[in-house]
């Protein structure tokens, strides 16, 4: 299945049905007057978050969505029926944006099952039944029914994960994420061999989180080198950063100095996240340098760092114990809604 983070699509809300224009002619009723029934409703766009979707794939493919317009209304005041809604079913942590140059936030779909009446269908017309009255006992006026709303409309998917990855490419973020979870992350031994994110369900101790994993950074990845940046979106709502760093790296402290930087320009609070740093790949050196360059990464990071190898299993545990502690954690401002409306710690699964 190809990826997709991002669509434009067209959506637009059905029209009204017309009302109608019609009299009784029954044969024992001397008068009969006016018995034109009302349109119908036009059927409403909605959005629906479910499960089981990872990409925006099927919109690139099919970009106009229209719902269909009511009934018209008929005689012996009859309404007519309403159009049935269009239901677009959408990944879980869908945003909707105006296509505006702002791209401003309409909406954002982060719970399984949650619906949203984006565009409402028109109302129907008036029949002329209803146009009746004392001195008009006869009128052959009907409403044509309201015309449904229109617009363009940008689709962005940000995956949710308790956990995401960073770090420079070849880092050994894919290794980590096969190691630990049923993500089948494609890994080589070249840089960008993730091109689209990952996601994988891990299980420790009893407990269970997502991990996320999205292409490696490099320098200037802000500005468009490499992959570009797009893809921090996809952990923007995760509650914890892990930091892999390549101990085979010239210079380690610059290797994590490089990322950080790219977090920061980017934005949206990533550089304030609780991170977890790692040294990778440890299964290539000896003791006494892992210490050494431990320490120097410790410096650099202000943040105690952990020593792990994705491919021999060294240290993971201890890793995921610290990622566990994290992930445990409740959202800042959390617990008052919580308290509320009695729902339980978040989690994407």
């Amino acid at each position: 299945m190809h990826f997709l983070d991002q669509a434009k699509i067209f959506v637009k809300s059905g029209d009204g049905g017309p009302g109608a224009v019609s009299f009784r002619r029954e044969k024992y009723i001397e008068y009969g007057g006016p018995d034109g029934g009302n349109g119908g409703k036009g059927g409403d766009v909605i959005f629906e978050a479910v499960a089981g979707l990872n990409t925006l794939i099927d919109f690139r493919y099919t970009q106009h969505f229209k719902a269909k317009r009511g009934t018209p209304g008929s005689g012996r005041d009859r309404t007519g029926a309403g159009g049935p809604d269009l239901v677009i079913q959408v990944p879980i942590g869908t945003q909707i944006l105006d296509d505006d140059e702002d791209r401003s936030l309409l909406a954002d779909l982060t719970k399984e099952g949650e619906r949203l009446v984006f565009l409402r269908g028109g109302d129907g017309g008036r029949g002329n039944a209803s146009y009746k009255t004392s001195t008009n006992r006869a009128p052959r006026q009907h409403g044509p029914g309201w015309p449904g709303e229109e617009m363009w409309v940008w689709l962005r998917l940000k995956l949710l994960a308790d956990a995401g990855l960073v770090g420079l490419p070849n880092a050994g973020k894919s290794t980590f994420i096969n190691a630990v979870s049923n993500a089948q992350a494609k890994v080589g031994a070249y840089a960008f061999t993730t091109l689209r994110p990952q996601l994988g369900v891990v299980s420790h101790k009893g407990n269970e989180f997502v991990v996320a994993d999205i292409p490696g950074l490099i320098e200037g990845a802000a500005d468009g080198a490499g992959v570009g940046d797009r893809f921090l979106g996809h952990i923007e709502r995760c509650r914890v950063l892990l930091h892999l760093v390549d101990a085979n790296d010239e210079d380690v402290a610059t290797s994590y100095r490089i990322v950080r930087d790219e977090l920061e320009a980017y934005g949206a609070d990533l550089n304030d996240k609780p991170v977890v740093v790692a040294l990778n790949k440890i299964d290539t050196l000896d003791d006494e340098l892992i210490a050494a360059l431990s320490a120097e990464l410790a410096e650099e990071s202000g943040h105690p760092v952990m020593a792990l190898s994705g491919a021999s299993g060294a240290g993971i545990e201890a890793v995921l114990d610290k990622l566990l502690e994290a992930v445990g954690q409740p959202e800042p401002g959390a617990d008052a809604e919580d308290e509320e409306d009695g729902s339980s710690d978040w989690s994407p699964i």
